[in-house]
């Protein structure tokens, strides 16, 4: 469990540096006679996902911390 908080907190400091992350991912092809064309679909990760990331990766690691082993 702290794998997956600290790897949280450490991908909200990465979006929150780069002002919010754009990824493309793969979109729909099109068919022209004879033409064919590639499309791709653009995402973000904004910064309120990143501070949402960061809060949430620190509750999970002070909640683990606190429970007895």
């Amino acid at each position: 469990m702290n794998i997956i908080a600290v790897n949280l907190v450490a991908l909200g400091v990465v979006v929150l540096a780069f002002s919010g992350t754009f990824f493309s991912t793969p979109g729909q092809p099109v068919n022209f006679p004879g033409m064919h064309l590639e499309t791709t679909a653009s995402h973000v990760i904004s910064l309120v996902v990143g501070a949402l990331m960061i809060v949430s990766g620190m509750a999970s690691l002070i909640v683990n911390t606190k429970r007895p082993a």
